[in-house]
């Protein structure tokens, strides 16, 4: 039989518990049989979706104020919430969490953040959706959509496929794999202790990356790039800003127009392919290196003077360092310095 909760006409003893604190649920629906599915949609508050052990399943519902008081009464929270279609559903192994403003009034002072907490076992699939909060998951096996236009995505320890988005927030990623696609349009990523086919994008932000493994594409248009020890193959480039990149063990394609480029290689993969617009350049790679060598800049510069075929001059070096292996392709409008070490 379908479990339906209206929240703000149900008060009873078994799921009901009233607040006035954003730290405590406004309401929290335990949820019982088998959960495959999780889909959560409200207009104006955060969404957290957890498989962590220990917590026993259940929907917790937040509400607070958006006149600049989060913490109002419950006298208050209910005659706003006339305004609001507010429902907790679990039937057939799928739980839907929806808070939805039925006139979409202007006055703002009477809105309501409506925020919730899922906590279900770990292999279940989301579709998440908010247009005022962040999202948040965590300890999740499956296939999980996510998206918010005004606010930070949060993911820590989700295997399979991960897509989300965000218009307005940063993106902070972490142990997850093996599929993971995420996107902002206003703000930085970090993405640390990854593995697996990752895209990585963001419009006005930085980029930093820790210890990823894999098919690793990460740009930006409007920021910096760090990155270190990173394995597998790496592309990634921005627009705005410089690049820094160390323990590279990784196949790279690298470009930015608006800064200096800096990478460090632990071993080199199976090419590189460098292109720096305006700024310096300075890359080491281990002194035994097998590299086919095309470096072109206005001005070249290498440090070694033995094993290497083909022509060195000024502003080229070109040939087989090694015997040659790796294709080493770097090109640059400055000053390129190749260090051996």
């Amino acid at each position: 039989m379908k479990k339906h909760l209206l929240l703000f006409f149900v008060a009873c003893q078994s799921c009901a518990v009233f607040a006035q604190d954003s730290k405590t649920p406004y309401m929290t629906k335990p949820i019982s049989g088998a959960v495959k599915d999780v889909f959560v949609n409200t207009s104006g508050g955060s969404i957290t979706v957890s498989g962590a052990p220990g917590e026993s399943p259940r929907v917790e519902v937040y509400i607070q104020g958006n006149n600049g008081i989060g913490n109002i009464s419950k006298e208050e929270i209910q005659k706003r919430l006339e305004n609001y279609e507010l429902s907790v559903t679990v039937s057939g192994g799928e739980v839907h969490a929806t808070a939805k403003n039925k006139h979409n009034f202007a006055n703002w002072r009477n809105s309501l953040s409506i925020g919730f907490k899922v906590f279900v076992p770990k292999n279940v699939n989301t579709s998440l959706n908010t247009s005022g909060g962040s999202i948040h998951l965590d300890n999740l096996d499956g296939t999980e959509k996510f998206e918010t236009s005004g606010g930070s995505l949060h993911v820590d320890k989700l295997t399979g496929m991960i897509k989300g988005q965000t218009s307005g927030g940063s993106i902070h990623v972490s142990n997850s794999g093996s599929s993971i696609d995420l996107e902002t349009s206003g703000g930085s990523i970090e993405a640390s202790n990854c593995n697996g086919k990752i895209h990585l994008e963001t419009s006005g932000g930085s980029l930093h990356l820790t210890d990823l493994k894999g098919t690793i594409d990460a740009n930006t248009s409007g920021g910096s790039i760090s990155a270190n020890n990173i394995a597998g193959e790496l592309k990634t480039g921005t627009s705005g800003g410089s690049i820094n990149l160390n323990g590279l063990a990784c196949a790279l394609d690298a470009s930015t127009s608006g800064g200096s480029f800096h990478a460090q290689f632990a071993s080199v993969g199976k090419y590189v392919k460098i292109d720096v617009s305006s700024g310096h350049i300075d890359i080491s790679v281990p002194s035994k290196s097998a590299l086919d060598l095309d470096l072109r800049a206005d001005k070249v510069e290498a440090n070694f003077t033995s094993n290497f075929s083909g022509t060195k001059e000024k502003e080229r070096i070109e040939g087989k360092l090694n015997g040659g292996g790796s294709s080493f392709e770097v090109r640059g409008n400055s000053r390129i310095n190749l260090n051996l070490n």
